[in-house]
């Protein structure tokens, strides 16, 4: 069977049960409303960790950096807020373990140790094909540099009216 689909099918379950337990021990209105308050805390934690995450990648970009590991955090925190939006105490549980800096640096180092990324290898017809791709960038390029020094004289100024 299917790791994920055996996922989809369990987690409802889990929760469940969980939710089940817990409304007997502090009663149905206090159960939904930490539920609730659970979600509340969550999206005020994921909306922080979300700018703080993109202030980060903005300055990499200023940087002339790639922002590679903001944007692993984004779908990290992605998904964690999704998680969060799901009524229920393990899909919160697991949306603050993918919110909450520590243990999201602790999942994405664990996930991105065992990633490796090796070169893509082209064949000759992709690379011919992008030789030539090259060529017409290259020549379309030429021109319209050809057809600017054409246009390159006199600026006019003045003001324009708009009428109705």
């Amino acid at each position: 069977m299917n790791k994920f689909l055996l996922l989809f099918i369990a987690v409802p379950l889990i929760e469940m049960v969980v939710l089940i337990k817990v409304g007997q021990q502090i009663g149905a209105l206090s159960t939904i409303a930490l539920v609730v308050l659970t979600a509340i805390i969550g999206i005020a934690l994921l909306k922080q960790q979300g700018i703080a995450m993109l202030n980060r990648a903005n300055w990499k970009i200023n940087q002339g950096q790639i922002p590679a590991r903001e944007m692993a955090e984004g779908i990290v925190l992605a998904a964690g807020g999704a998680l969060l939006l799901t009524p229920g105490f393990v899909t919160d549980a697991l949306g603050f373990i993918c919110i909450l800096p520590g243990s999201r640096h602790f999942l994405l180092n664990q996930v991105l140790k065992n990633i490796s990324i090796s070169p893509i290898h082209q064949t000759h017809e992709q690379t011919h094909w992008h030789d030539a791709q090259s060529s017409q960038r290259d020549t379309y390029h030429q021109n319209t540099q050809q057809e600017n020094k054409k246009d390159s004289g006199d600026v006019l100024e003045g003001d324009y009216e708009r009428k109705k």
